[in-house]
């Protein structure tokens, strides 16, 4: 007698009928369908084991309801993409959806190499410099007056001289008296600290930081021998080529301000009129 061979599910003989293998169990054609053949996303038909199952991300067509949803062709063994659970033809979609180049006005296919700046799009071809038409890649550029240029030919066509070391300035630069410098060059004469961002003076035409200033250049107090800039509104006292900060202007006695007072002097010493009648 021989071995029965039915199916998994209904437990019907399978011998002389066609039947599926899944997970190396036999089922018959019905019990398959029922249990594991999907519905069509488009007609919401069973798609039967004889037919051929498209699926996409979780989702299942008939090979003859695989079609674009704009044009209506067919999208088997065909590139495509999706918009809104939308199946759409590459042509359908870029048409839609697709960038459009800044510069010749046509369509940036999908997958193709584009390139972005400002909510603007272009070609990788169509991406060119203003001046020399060469495509500027992933090189720098500046954008001026709506304009792209590559760094070559902007620094050629607009922009300034730094006074100092005589080549282009592109970003941030600095005037200084009608003249202009990279920030990286507008230093102290004497201490080479960049001085953009902070105050400064000058002697002769040369710019120098306060400190540097103060040190080469300014008086010293009599009493504390530290320099007395006298910039930004300091003040000073000056007596007989002699100098004093405010706060230093001090009876040498007994240390009361001498500022808007009389006072005398003793040899080196400035003193109150109190203190005088001491010596």
């Amino acid at each position: 007698m021989a071995e029965r061979y039915d199916c998994t599910e209904c437990t019907e003989s399978l011998y002389g009928q066609k039947y599926i293998l899944k997970d190396d169990k036999p089922f018959c054609v019905k019990c398959f369908e029922d249990l594991f053949s999907t519905n069509c996303e488009v007609c919401q038909k069973l798609i039967s084991c004889t037919s051929k199952d498209l699926s996409y991300k979780g989702r299942h067509w008939h090979s003859d309801c695989f079609l674009c949803f704009k044009c209506d062709r067919s999208l088997v063994e065909r590139p495509f993409a999706t918009k809104d659970d939308m199946l759409l033809c590459i042509e359908c979609y870029s048409s839609e959806y697709s960038s459009k180049c800044h510069a010749c006005l046509k369509t940036i296919m999908p997958g193709s190499k584009k390139m972005e700046h400002k909510d603007n799009s272009w070609h990788e071809n169509c991406f060119t410099c203003k001046h020399c038409q060469q495509p500027i890649g992933s090189r720098s550029f500046i954008q001026k007056d709506a304009n792209n240029y590559c760094l070559a030919c902007y620094e050629k066509q607009f922009a300034m001289q730094c006074i100092h070391c005589k080549k282009p300035i592109t970003t941030g630069g600095v005037n200084y008296r009608d003249q202009p410098w990279h920030k990286e060059c507008f230093v102290c004469l004497g201490c080479k600290q960049q001085l953009a961002g902070q105050r400064f003076t000058s002697r002769d035409d040369f710019a120098y930081c306060l400190d540097c200033f103060c040190n080469l250049f300014a008086k010293k107090c009599d009493s504390c021998t530290t320099p007395i800039s006298g910039l930004g509104g300091s003040k000073y006292i000056t007596f007989e080529q002699r100098q004093w900060h405010n706060d230093c202007f001090n009876c040498k006695k007994c240390c009361v301000s001498l500022v808007g007072r009389g006072f005398l002097t003793c040899k080196e010493d400035i003193l109150c009129p109190d203190c005088v009648k001491d010596f």
